[in-house]
Parts: structure tokens; C-alpha cells; sequence
């Protein structure tokens, strides 16, 4: 018995050295942030890209962990809250952004926003809480964010903003800008660096597709404060960044384009990649180190579209992405987090054989081939069906499925097949199932086991000494 004390013991001292060994040990937090990238997202673009065998760049990082993602009021959590939860430690409500838990986003079953406006209450109905980004900002480090979405989207918004209700994202543009009126103070001097979409909720309405009904140009604030501002990839790629020490860049009115559309089409905007590296070449000539927040965040928007290939396209150019950084950072200084805020419905379909295409039909490996060619699997209707399917989806009822034997199912506009079909003007939804988190680098020795994302917080924190 007095052994097995010493041994408790043992444990306890071994779990505490550990615990002070994380503390303060990054200068630096680069958290990655795949917006509905589910574990099923990851292996079918690890398959798209490299096979079954390969490995994705974040598929290398030194620590796994399975994240908890579950809102406050929700089973089935959306982006707001989800991402709040990794920036505040807090669970909040389905729609709100980094506001205390007992914040609502309806007045009954009315959304607290009108477009674009927010019409949270001022008083009595929760209070801000603090993000990562705002406490490393009182820290002295220098903090960014970058994302493939509008800036003012949840996940962006959830590092510095703070509104009851998601969808209020000209609000959300004035609380990142000096001079706006609605400016939020805890952000010092401001964000170093926001790198995105989204101009539209910067300019006024007597701006070609601009949506600011108070008549506030917020790129011309942006300048008066000190910022360089770019709104092309041409202009992006012309910034040195041992010159440049505040940049925002605003490549679209909405959201980038998908990465396969950027890249086919010559979109003049800057790939994630390039974005990344540009935010840490500028935020890390701050002595006191730097949080910068990454998201991939059209993922999600091609999910929700059952539209496979272009969510696995986005995945990869978030994968390369976090290679970009990691060939940048020092990892005896520098933490790096990857992460999704939530899953999504899809899933990976049949028996195929190994090798097969993963956007392609399944094959049945229980036949030899026929004149050279596989034989396709058929569903008890007897027609074929593809590996990568959707739980639910938009789309009109069938009364019979589609005979997909002559289909490209590889085709850029191919939507994958739904289950539950949820109409015309529905789309996919979120799946309620825990998420895969990986980490390296410094003060990532605690970045394991199943956790709740609220605790991804603290470790954070600890990490960097806050």
C-alpha cells in the first residue's frame, strides 16, 4: 500500500512538471483553423492528394487529440460559438460571438440583427469576454488573422469581436477598426494584421456593393490609422513585410474564391498560403512574440454545398498552409495548433478497392475486373453509387436516384448524393461528432486525450504564459 502512494505520488509530481514545463513556454501561438474539416474531411483529402498510405502536413504534427464541440444550447454547435469556445474558454449559444454564457441571439424567436445591424440590446443580455488574441494584445505581442472567408465571418470575428448575434457583421467590421465609433477598446492599438474577404461590410452603400447603412468608408479609417490596405492579390504580393507593420488586405466585396476557382480561373487574389506567411513575416519582428489565428474556412462553405471536391481543394490549400509555417517557425518558441470548430455529414461510403478514386463511384472488391475495368458496386436499386455520400442536403425529392454509371463524378460541380433531403432552399448541415485537434511545437506537451474545446482555451493560454 505505501508503494502504491509513491507511486500516486510519483504520478502527481511527474503530471505537475509537465503542466509547469508547458506554461510560458511559447513566445508565439499559431492556431489553424479548419472550418468544418471533420475527420472524414481529413482522410478523403488525404486520399485526393497523396493515397491512402500518405499523410497530410498536419497529419505529422507531434500530438492528437479529440475535441468535444457541442454549444451551449445545441448539440450540433455552429461556427460562432464553437470558435468562441477555443478563444474564451466559455461555452456561449448557438449565433453568438465571444459574449458570456447567458447571451441570447433571439428576443423570443426574433435574431437580435436587421441585414446586416446588429439590435443587441446594449444592457441585459451578457457581456463581453475575453479572447486569445485580445489578452496576447495586452501582452505586448503583435496578433493577426487570416482566413479564406469575409474577416467579419464568425471565425475570424470570434478573435476580436463581441456581439450577440453572428450575422450583425457591419458592427463586427466597425469593432476592428479606429475611429469607427464602435472600435473595441480591448484590442490596444488594434489588429496587426487581417487578411480575408469581406470588404462589403467596410464601405458604404453609395459604394458599388457596399453594405454600411451608417455611411462610414472604414477602408479610409483603416489608413488613417496607420494601416496599409490592400484589396488585390497584385498589391498583396508588392508588400515587404520588414517594411510594413499594420496590414489589412481585403481581396473580395464576400468571401475569397474556392481554391480551385482561384487557381483555374487566375483569380487575382492571394492564395492562404501566401497570406499566412506574409502575417508571420510581419507579426514576428515583435520581440515579444505574436498569436495569429489561420482559417480555411470555404471548407465548410463547400460542405454545406455537398460539393466534395472543393472542400477537399480548400483542405489541401490549408494543409499547405500549415506546411508554409511550419518551414517559417521555430518550434522552440512557437506553439502551432490545428483544429476544426465543428464536423460535417460526410461521410466515406462502401468497400472500393484500395486506390480508387475517393470522388469516384464505389467498386465492388469482391469481383474481378471486367474487360480491364472494375466492376461498380450497385445499391439494392441497382445502380451505382459514389464513395463520398452526405448524411442530408439541399436539393428536390427524387422518387428514384440518378444512374450515375456515365457521370463524371470527379467534375468540379458535382454534388455528391444526400440522405435526408432537406429542399430547395436547404443546405447540408453541420454534424454534431468530436473533431480531431493536432499540435507541435512549443508547450504542446498537453494536447492529448479527449477534451471539451472550452479546455483548448486554457491550455493556449498556459502555453503562452498569459
Amino acid at each position: 500500500m505505501q508503494n502504491k502512494f509513491k507511486i500516486c505520488a510519483l504520478v502527481a509530481a511527474l503530471a505537475s512538471a509537465t503542466s509547469a514545463l508547458a506554461a510560458g513556454e511559447a513566445s508565439n501561438v499559431i492556431f489553424f483553423l479548419g472550418d468544418g474539416m471533420g475527420p472524414t474531411t481529413i482522410t478523403a483529402s488525404r486520399i485526393y492528394k497523396y493515397g491512402e498510405a500518405g499523410a497530410l502536413n498536419m497529419e505529422a504534427l507531434k500530438r492528437t487529440a479529440r475535441i468535444k464541440t457541442y454549444s451551449k444550447d445545441a448539440q450540433t454547435t455552429d461556427s460562432a460559438p464553437s470558435m468562441a469556445a477555443y478563444m474564451t474558454g466559455v461555452k456561449m449559444n448557438n449565433e453568438v460571438l465571444s459574449m458570456s454564457a447567458d447571451t441570447s441571439a433571439y428576443n423570443g424567436t426574433t435574431p437580435y440583427v436587421s441585414g446586416a445591424n446588429s439590435t443587441c440590446p446594449a444592457t441585459g443580455n451578457g457581456t463581453a469576454v475575453s479572447t486569445l488574441l485580445e489578452l496576447s494584445k495586452a501582452a505586448g505581442k503583435a496578433v493577426g488573422a487570416v482566413t479564406t472567408t469575409r474577416i467579419t465571418h464568425a471565425t475570424p470575428a470570434a478573435t476580436y469581436a463581441h456581439i450577440c448575434h453572428r450575422d450583425g457583421e457591419n458592427d463586427i467590421a466597425a469593432q476592428v477598426v479606429p475611429g469607427s465609433g464602435k472600435f473595441n477598446s480591448a484590442l490596444g492599438s488594434g489588429v496587426d494584421v487581417l487578411l480575408g474577404g469581406g470588404s462589403k461590410f467596410f464601405i458604404p452603400t453609395t459604394t458599388t456593393g457596399g453594405k454600411r447603412t451608417d455611411g462610414q468608408d472604414l477602408t479610409a479609417l483603416l489608413k488613417t490609422a496607420g494601416y496599409t490596405y490592400v484589396n488585390t492579390g497584385t498589391a498583396f504580393n508588392s508588400i515587404n513585410p520588414a517594411t510594413t507593420s499594420k496590414l489589412v488586405g481585403l481581396f473580395n466585396l464576400d468571401h475569397l474564391n474556392y481554391e480551385l476557382d482561384r487557381v483555374k480561373n487566375s483569380v487575382d487574389e492571394p492564395s492562404l498560403a501566401d497570406m499566412t506567411e506574409k502575417a508571420i513575416k510581419i507579426l514576428s519582428k515583435n520581440s515579444k512574440g505574436y498569436f495569429l489565428m489561420v482559417e480555411g474556412g470555404r471548407i465548410d462553405h463547400a460542405l454545406h454545398g455537398t460539393n466534395a471536391k472543393r472542400a477537399l481543394e480548400d483542405t489541401i490549400a490549408f494543409d499547405d498552409a500549415i506546411k508554409r509555417a511550419l518551414s517559417l517557425a521555430d518550434l522552440k518558441n512557437t506553439l502551432i495548433v490545428v483544429t476544426a470548430d465543428h464536423d460535417h455529414t460526410m461521410t466515406i461510403n462502401g468497400y472500393s478497392h484500395k486506390g480508387n478514386p475517393i470522388l469516384g463511384k464505389v467498386t465492388d472488391i469482391t469481383q474481378t475486373t471486367v474487360q480491364g475495368k472494375r466492376v461498380l458496386a450497385k445499391a439494392a436499386d441497382s445502380l451505382p453509387y459514389t464513395a463520398l455520400v452526405f448524411g442530408n442536403g439541399g436539393g428536390p425529392r427524387k422518387a428514384t436516384r440518378d444512374d450515375l454509371t456515365s457521370v463524371d463524378t470527379a467534375a468540379d460541380d458535382y454534388l455528391q448524393e444526400v440522405g435526408v433531403v432537406l429542399g430547395s432552399a436547404g443546405s447540408e448541415t453541420h454534424g454534431g461528432g468530436d473533431v480531431m485537434l493536432m499540435s507541435t511545437g512549443a508547450g504542446n506537451a498537453t494536447f492529448k486525450g479527449t477534451m471539451v474545446n472550452t479546455k483548448v482555451f486554457g491550455l493556449v493560454k498556459s502555453a503562452l504564459g498569459l
